[in-house]
């Protein structure tokens, strides 16, 4: 069914169709615009599912379809408008007579920027609360007080700030601060879902700046929040406390690497910074393997996918080590290990390039980690000696392997 079809028959039935939320935002950015939600007022939803018997329903509250339009899967909402009756995300009542307009569908949105519709079949601008002059400012503000109806708003503004790289209204931040509270007690998954989300920005680290900037980031990322005024050595790391050189380092990451585990990881490898001991400071000695339990924990009360989790600590018990490694069998070991976690090495070096900054290049075996750990692999178990078993083979195994990477280091480097 084409778009024209589907706003005919709309608007045959007394009805009206509007494209609503990122696409008009971003056609009005002058980005491209992709993925057409849209909403349907002066329809009940009998006379909706009349008209499009094949619809599917995919809102468990309310009233979504799903439908084919333009060859795309299509979200299709009737308009609707809501009253908090309780505390977090499911405490609302809310209703979709055909009297609702446009406007009041669009009053109960969290930000202005994602309140502006666009009426078919003319693409007439519907925007009441002026989200194209939050654009032309580029700010982020709350539609109306029903920004605080659901807690994840609050996530979900600093999330848009990352991904926009604007500001968001002084208002907006106190109403921030006000779902403290019932954000505390939402979902996990809810709050994993707007991190997702801002690991995928140029600078995610705005992200957790506005957290931090409205109260919210030690209820919502502790880990991250106890960084904060953990002071280090300034001669290795001038940018400041171990909150400064995460964020840096994190944003370092994205414009290395599109990767989110990978983000993720530099996000989370020094960690353990946020254990050390005030009379410590500003040394962090062990702070790999702080940081490795303190993942655990994290885990434990916030799931972590399983591939982020087995990476992340991959990157916070090794960051530190793999610039004194020095031994063939230790080298061997670790390049091992990248090669068989969800990481490649080059992912690897990206979050120690980050970490790093300025401070100097990586050691040699892992600038050419892909061509010794591909040598040291063409060694095979099944080489070893015929008079060998067991565990003798695994011995066997480590050793060659180990005589392979020193040769290999101790010639000049293939030209590049």
């Amino acid at each position: 069914m084409t778009e024209e079809t589907f706003i005919e028959r709309i608007r045959s039935a007394g009805g009206r169709g509007f494209i609503v939320g990122g696409f008009v935002r971003d056609r009005l950015r002058g980005q491209a615009a992709h993925d057409k939600d849209y909403v349907v007022t002066g329809l009940a939803t009998e006379a909706f599912t009349a008209l499009f018997p094949e619809a599917r329903r995919v809102g468990r509250s309310f009233p979504v379809y799903l439908l084919d339009i333009g060859g795309v899967s299509s979200e299709v909402a009737l308009a609707r408008t809501e009253r908090k009756q309780g505390r977090g995300y499911h405490g609302f009542a809310f209703s979709t007579s055909p009297d609702i307009s446009i406007e009041d569908d669009l009053w109960r949105r969290d930000t202005t920027i994602n309140a502006i519709a666009l009426e078919l079949p003319d693409e007439t601008l519907i925007d009441p609360y002026d989200g194209k002059g939050a654009i032309r400012d580029h700010v982020i503000r709350a539609v109306s007080p029903h920004f605080l109806d659901d807690p994840v708003r609050a996530l979900r503004a600093a999330r848009q700030a990352a991904q926009l790289e604007y500001e968001i209204a002084p208002d907006t931040v106190a109403m921030m601060r006000q779902a403290r509270q019932e954000l505390s007690e939402e979902p996990w998954e809810r709050v994993f879902g707007e991190l997702e989300k801002a690991l995928g920005a140029r600078r995610p680290s705005l992200f957790f700046r506005w957290l931090a900037r409205a109260g919210l980031l030690d209820i919502t990322f502790p880990e991250i929040a106890r960084l904060i005024g953990k002071t280090q050595p300034p001669a290795f790391h001038p940018e400041g406390d171990a909150y400064e050189h995460t964020l840096i380092a994190l944003d370092f990451a994205a414009s290395l690497n599109p990767s989110l585990m990978v983000r993720f990881c530099a996000l989370v490898h020094d960690i353990g910074k946020g254990e050390t001991p005030p009379e410590d400071l500003p040394h962090h000695y062990g702070h790999d393997q702080r940081g490795a339990k303190v993942l655990e924990r994290w885990n434990e009360t916030r799931p972590l996918p399983g591939k982020w989790r087995q990476a992340a600590r991959l990157v916070i018990t090794q960051h530190m080590r793999q610039a004194t490694l020095k031994k063939p069998r230790k080298i061997v070991e670790l390049l091992l290990s990248i090669h068989k976690s969800p990481l490649s090495i080059g992912d690897f070096r990206d979050v120690i390039r980050s970490d790093r900054g300025d401070r100097g290049g990586l050691p040699t075996f892992l600038e050419r980690g892909e061509e010794l750990i591909a040598a040291m692999l063409a060694v095979r178990g099944q080489d070893a000696p015929p008079n060998l078993s067991g565990e003798e083979i695994g011995i066997w195994l480590l050793a060659e392997r180990a005589r392979v990477l020193h040769r290999l280091l101790a010639e000049d480097p293939p030209p590049s």
